[in-house]
């Protein structure tokens, strides 16, 4: 991993720009910073619509006052000119503008260029893999932090596989399961995303083997993400349906950048189901959901059913939580590690992207630049963050 480049990029205008900042979950990470940004903090928000923007700095300065002065920068997703001079006008950019494959590239490669550091909301491997292969060994030239995942899809399965293996043995071979469990509902933007997801197989292939061609090999060391198969897990008392999801291939970069995930690392993430005819109803729906995604006006059909922009309500949201268990092994020691918190979608993910956000901004953190996890950016200065935003990570049992 090759090091930051020396800090002597010019003052920038602000310390974080929020993009998107009006649609369901990007006003709820507003918020989040109107409450929680740190005295002194330079922040701005970014969007097409100024109408749309002034409404919600009138929201937030009933949150605190002072953002009645909040800046508001107007910008769109296709104007990559107004792109590059945001990204030019911050030391980190977040964005929550999906879906990423259609909206999302022409950002990372304006904050790849100024050397700007950039989280996002995407669960779309697609584009992850597309922006590594695009803009990777520009951002390590520049020294821009380019952070994907940076809501539920993927930090508690990458940041709990994190602090699951710190309390393991070190140099042995090690394996962690993650099994999550919530009763959270999705909001029309999140539905769009994973429809647009599905729907792209053929690409999604094509760019994880693009990527493959660019990565340097790991040598002496081996890291995996593998899909499990469907099981009664005796550990945690439910059925295991493996998830499709980005989170593996997340947990599994982290293992192969940090050596102290061992010389042979295997990560599974599961969906965690007690009873067994809801986990075979689960995977029924699943592979519906998939099949109506390859077929436009099914996929559009579901996509109108839940407008983007539309989500749950703040009462809904208050009775929503998510647990994510897991259970690591290696070295005749077994831990069985908890991440959890209130509705993983909406609220805490906006706390996740903020604190991201506010993380690269302030934080003392690994010297790293490129294409990065949140535990290899970030790491144990974003787990205590985020615990102390009520995020919980604990041991359960160890033996």
């Amino acid at each position: 991993m090759n090091a930051r480049v020396p800090q002597d990029r010019p003052e920038r205008a602000y310390d974080v720009v929020l993009f998107g900042a009006t649609g369901f979950v990007g006003a709820l990470t507003a918020e989040y910073l109107a409450a929680h940004a740190p005295a002194g903090c330079r922040w701005a928000l970014a969007g097409r619509d100024l109408a749309k923007l002034e409404r919600l700095r009138e929201r937030l300065a009933a949150i605190d006052p002072a953002c009645a002065a909040l800046p508001l920068l107007r910008a769109d997703a296709a104007d990559a000119a107004a792109l590059r001079e945001l990204a030019a006008s911050t030391r980190v950019l977040a964005t929550t503008v999906g879906p990423y494959v259609w909206y999302g590239a022409d950002l990372v490669a304006a904050c790849a260029r100024a050397g700007t550091d950039y989280v996002d909301l995407t669960g779309e491997p697609e584009f992850v893999d597309r922006m590594y292969v695009e803009h990777d060994a520009r951002a390590r030239e520049t020294g821009a932090r380019l952070v994907h995942a940076c809501g539920f899809d993927s930090i508690p399965a990458d940041l709990g596989a994190y602090f699951t293996v710190r309390q393991l043995p070190e140099g042995v071979p090690l394996t962690v399961d993650g099994f999550v469990r919530s009763n959270a509902l999705f909001s029309g933007g999140t539905l769009a995303s994973a429809l647009t997801a599905l729907s792209r197989g053929p690409q999604t292939l094509a760019a994880a083997r693009r990527r493959r061609l660019h990565e340097p090999r790991l040598l002496g060391r081996r890291a995996r993400g593998p899909a499990g198969a469907p099981r009664f897990s005796r550990e945690t008392g439910t059925w295991a349906l493996p998830l499709p999801t980005l989170d593996p291939q997340i947990v599994a970069r982290s293992a192969a950048a940090l050596e102290r995930y061992g010389p042979d690392f295997r990560y599974r993430h599961y969906a965690s189901v007690r009873h067994l005819p809801v986990a075979v109803g689960g995977t029924a729906a699943l592979g519906a959901t998939v099949a109506l995604a390859q077929v436009p006006p099914a996929r559009q059909w579901l996509m109108n059913r839940w407008e983007p922009g539309s989500g749950p309500d703040a009462e809904r949201r208050a009775r929503s939580w998510f647990s994510l268990r897991f259970v690591g092994e290696g070295g005749g020691r077994r831990v069985l590690t908890e991440v959890s918190g209130g509705d993983p979608g909406y609220g805490e993910t906006a706390k996740m992207l903020a604190e991201s956000a506010l993380c690269l901004a302030y934080d003392a953190l690994p010297d790293a630049a490129g294409q990065l996890t949140t535990a290899v950016a970030m790491g144990d200065a974003l787990v205590d963050r985020l615990r102390k935003a009520g995020i919980t990570f604990r041991v359960a049992d160890a033996r």
